[in-house]
């Protein structure tokens, strides 16, 4: 049964004190019902009123998308070219530019430059790999890599938005928000989207990477600190479980109070949602983010304690915990990969900080036999161009965006590894084999979670929107079963 309707009769002249103690339902009894209809709907507390199911028969329940801001560089680490090594400073040849189709304009006048970094293959897949990237290459043979991923926005901030909500306007849901509205998430106290922040320079954070656009308020991400945990959630001193409740409960009514006068306000009701959930998330999500209870080793792998990877190790292990508890999809962000000048020191330091934790992610999700089930996402809004930006010299070098190429990949969640789609020019400007979009990647990631893109639909506008905008394609030979 639902909660009653009936309201409290409060007296005006009782002080504080006894105006929370009698007031009436108690939040327990709220956040009991909504976990009771949770149970009965399969879905999250947040997303009830929403009737989630896959389409089809998923092969991944999770989505870890490991957000690289600020665009590596896909020829210093995923795309080797050879014939880039063999022109470095030169100018781009008149004959490349003839037979190339599509290579930008903005940099055929400028010179040319090699990787700083050698490649070398790995595994049984023989996949080629930087030697910025030692530990993730060991697990090419689960990889998928996508070298061939491009679109036309060049800027960060719009750049990032088409990546993770497929238009670069800013204005429609993230991909998480799609997944938790066409899914819900089996997570009970916590929930069902979460981005984990980072504290690195580099392009803001864009937040309709994480919000709900058009959908429902209650669709949104909620953002984590992997150091810091929930922003504001600590109990004040003094103060008990009780009289939390109490106040909750005060809270609860004065906003149904104003509900009643707000037909359809989804971030009214997301906002009385999220004071229910945040209570049950002080009970639980401190535990799940106390990684002490991880072993030493675990630790060890992840990099927790050591300066150059605690940040992100911290982020990677966090991210295999919540989906333990049965969160959906966990977005991490990592930023300052915008090497317009100085490339060779930046990416070091970004690949030193980043490698270690997601290949101990990849390492820990697979020996939990998690990995099959949870999809791993790695790439940034962009890559970055062969050709050197300015007058630079030496190891000051840098590159340009590069929006017209770029290399993603996927791992785990029915994707079969150890293979490369697509790839770009020689020299590494534009896609010459199987070109992608933003679009494709996003229905192959719905795709994996038995999500149809045609058939996950909201009503926006007169329009009937779906997650991929105008519709992507599949990359069937990405997966296991195609």
């Amino acid at each position: 049964m639902p909660p009653s309707k009936a309201l409290p009769v409060f007296d005006l002249s009782m002080n504080r004190r006894v105006l929370f103690q009698n007031a009436g339902l108690g939040i327990a009894t709220i956040a009991l019902n909504s976990l009771l209809q949770d149970n009965l709907a399969g879905g999250s507390p947040s997303v009830s009123q929403h009737k989630q199911m896959p389409h089809f028969q998923p092969t991944a329940k999770s989505v870890i998308f490991l957000f690289m801001s600020g665009g590596p560089g896909h020829t210093d680490t995923w795309d080797p070219k050879p014939q880039l090594s063999k022109m470095d400073d030169q100018y781009v040849p008149a004959s490349i530019v003839a037979n190339v189709p599509n290579i930008p304009r903005s940099g055929v006048n400028s010179k040319l430059m090699a990787s700083p970094f050698r490649f070398k293959p790995y595994g049984q897949s023989g996949i080629e790999v930087s030697e910025l990237l030692p530990h993730t290459a060991q697990h090419v043979d689960d990889i998928c890599v996508f070298r061939s991923l491009n679109h036309r926005i060049p800027v960060h901030g719009p750049g990032e938005c088409i990546t993770l909500t497929g238009s670069g306007l800013g204005d429609r849901p993230s991909m998480g928000a799609w997944v938790t509205y066409g899914l819900g998430s089996p997570a009970q106290n916590l929930p069902g989207f979460v981005m984990l922040s980072s504290n690195e320079n580099g392009p803001a954070a864009q937040r309709p990477g994480w919000a709900s656009g058009f959908l429902p308020a209650r669709y949104q991400g909620t953002v984590l600190d992997a150091r810091q945990g929930i922003p504001f959630s600590e109990m004040p001193q003094l103060y008990s479980e009780r009289d939390r409740r109490q106040q909750l409960e005060f809270i609860h009514w004065m906003n149904e109070q104003h509900l009643t006068q707000q037909a359809q306000n989804s971030e009214l009701q997301a906002r009385i949602e999220s004071y229910e959930l945040g209570f049950r998330m002080q009970m639980e999500a401190p535990d799940v983010l106390d990684l002490s209870t991880e072993s030493a080793e675990t630790q060890k792998a992840y990099g927790i304690h050591e300066k150059a990877t605690s940040a992100f190790g911290r982020q990677c292990l966090l991210a295999r915990r919540l989906v333990e508890q049965g969160v959906r999809f966990i977005q991490l962000r990592n930023g300052g990969w915008d090497a317009h000048g100085s490339l060779k020191s930046n990416h070091i330091a970004r690949c030193r900080a980043t490698d270690q934790p997601v290949a101990a992610l990849l390492a820990d999700l697979k020996r939990k036999g998690m990995l099959d089930e949870t999809l791993v996402v790695w790439g940034g809004e962009f890559g970055r161009t062969p050709t050197t930006e300015g007058t630079r010299k030496g190891d000051s070098r840098g590159r340009d965006h590069s929006p017209a190429g770029y290399t993603m990949w996927m791992a785990g969640g029915g994707i079969r590894g150890g293979q490369v789609i697509g790839a770009t020019d020689e020299l590494g400007f534009v896609p010459v084999d199987r070109p992608l979009s933003p679009h494709d990647l996003h229905a192959t990631i719905l795709h994996t979670l038995g999500i149809d893109q045609h058939q996950l639909i909201y009503p926006h506008n007169n329009r009937q929107e779906i997650p991929t905008v105008l519709g992507g394609e599949v990359v069937q030979e990405a997966l296991k079963s195609g």
